[in-house]
């Protein structure tokens, strides 16, 4: 909506004279102002330079939008739906996309689900053929688990565009195929074909149909779409403006001054400065490891138990890192980490007020474990650990983000998985049983008694409810949202023995020392 018509024509009508003054300042000035601000930042001087503009003249509707927009880019989320119900109200364009960005911040930034898909159902009473809507619906269902629910948006979504190729894509995610001729593999195929679809579209259908190959026991070409989708979504990426190139030399920097830094004499010090209360509620449990190392699994086996709410992928203390800790883990002293813990279990506490125990699964704190046992020394932090040849092969099947740089390559997989390896030997001479290993293996072949010994180790009393994990009613929010829904079952394990002709150039890679 930004540099749309509507606040012009009613700037017009703003006042007798054609516009207010405020602060020796025309409206119109403080439009344009606050639009060039928008585009160049800084972000906080777009938001009040937007709250100005507003003060001097509320009725300009879309530009209630922007400030919304702006707000929630800079994670006020509260603050974002009061303009955007202000936008609303006023009655901007294009409302059936304000109730969509209401949604997003519901789902995503406070994890009120039921808001969001209140938002959403209000964006198809305002335009019933609004696809971004039924895709968001079905995202939801299937974060509840509800795959018949789910099916049915994707379905509805199809009827009203037949090749819209992201619901195609999700709709094959949640079909389990009958054989080579599946009549959703063909689908997918003759989608690929299509020389409409743009990169992000073929990255999707890619990895769909990727996972249908594999599940039908079609290997090499299984592999060869997953190597094709990756690219595909390398190149949307890049066009989107987002840098996905990997850095080996960086990434063994970076795991290079954790170590350095980390030594127990400089944990001893920080330590004795150091005054942080560990009452607080509620507590938080650290699930980290690898992608795709059975984090999600461990996760949902803690959060059947009725003392441990599901925190899922929380990006907390990362952001608070960056944002609190600009030259970390250089400039650590004990006063930031005060601040740090403060802010974390603040946050931790306004996300999830009634919750004694707290699961953070956020699986690259396995790089903070040692600022983790410096903020909360009692904390109890849980390392999965899997196969590594299973977890390349998971991560080189998926669709990621532009988080995950090493995803679209399996050597750079490797590589940031031995680099992993060599911090988390580190960590494990520092603080030893301290740390908690869950092995995806064992757990799979020995369900009770891993979970016997994973809820010791939280200090929970055993529960039967965790045995039967797949029937929590839980949100979840990741890649392996459906396999969590599932009772326990083997056959992801050694996956990779179907694809060895491939995988057979990384085997020395990973006996390699960093």
């Amino acid at each position: 909506m930004e540099g749309g018509g509507g606040d012009a024509a009613t700037l017009q009508r703003s006042s007798p004279l054609g516009y207010a003054l405020v602060m020796n300042q025309s409206v119109e000035q403080l439009l344009v102002r606050a639009r060039e601000l928008s585009r160049t930042g800084p972000l906080d001087e777009a938001i009040a330079a937007y709250e100005r503009l507003l003060e001097a003249a509320p009725e300009l509707a879309n530009s209630w939008y922007n400030l919304g927009r702006l707000r929630a880019h800079a994670g006020r989320h509260e603050a974002a739906l009061a303009a955007y119900g202000e936008a609303l109200t006023r009655g901007a364009e294009a409302p059936e996309q304000i109730f969509l960005n209401r949604a997003l911040i519901f789902s995503d930034g406070l994890s009120r689900f039921e808001l969001a898909e209140a938002e959403l159902i209000s964006a198809l009473q305002v335009n019933s053929e609004y696809l971004p809507a039924l895709i968001n619906l079905g995202n939801l269902a299937e974060d509840r688990g509800d795959r018949e629910q789910a099916r049915r948006y994707y379905t509805r979504a199809l009827s009203l565009r037949p090749w819209f190729f992201e619901a195609l894509a999700r709709y094959a995610n949640l079909h389990e195929p009958r054989g080579v001729n599946d009549p959703v593999i063909d689908r997918l195929r003759r989608a690929l074909a299509m020389p409409n679809a743009d990169p992000l579209e073929r990255a999707s259908l890619g990895f769909a149909l990727a996972r249908l190959l594999d599940a039908v026991g079609e290997y090499g070409e299984a592999f060869a779409c997953a190597r094709a989708a990756n690219a595909a979504s390398r190149q949307a990426l890049r066009q989107g403006g987002f840098d996905v190139s990997y850095d080996r030399a960086a990434q063994e920097a970076r795991i290079a001054a954790l170590i350095a830094f980390f030594t127990p004499a400089r944990l001893a010090q920080l330590r004795s400065e150091l005054k942080i209360g560990t009452s607080a509620s509620p507590q938080p449990i650290f699930i980290c490891g690898m992608f795709r190392s059975g984090s999600t699994l461990c996760e949902q086996v803690l959060a059947s138990h009725p003392a441990v709410t599901m925190g899922g992928e929380l990006g907390l203390l990362p952001d608070l890192i960056a944002r609190l800790l600009p030259d970390y883990p250089q400039a650590l002293d004990s006063a930031g980490l005060g601040t740090l813990a403060r802010a974390y279990q603040d946050g931790l506490a306004a996300a999830f007020p009634q919750a004694g125990q707290v699961s953070d699964k956020r699986t690259e704190n396995f790089l903070h474990i040692g600022l983790i046992k410096l903020l909360f020394p009692e904390a109890r932090i849980i390392h999965t650990e899997r196969d590594p040849l299973d977890i390349a092969l998971s991560i080189f099947f998926l669709h990621v983000d532009h988080r995950v740089p090493y995803a679209h390559d399996l050597a750079d997989i490797v590589h940031y998985y031995t680099q992993y390896r060599r911090l988390m030997a580190h960590w494990q001479e520092l603080f030893g049983s301290e740390l908690y290993g869950f092995d995806y293996a064992k757990f799979v072949t020995a369900q009770r008694t891993a979970t016997e010994d994973l809820l010791a180790y939280c200090g929970l009393p055993w529960d039967e409810a965790c045995m039967d994990f797949h029937a929590a009613a839980n949100v979840v929010r990741t890649a392996s949202v459906w396999q969590v829904r599932k009772p326990l079952y083997r056959s992801s394990l050694g996956r990779a023995q179907h694809y060895e002709e491939q995988l057979a150039p990384l085997r020395p890679l990973l006996t390699r020392t960093a």
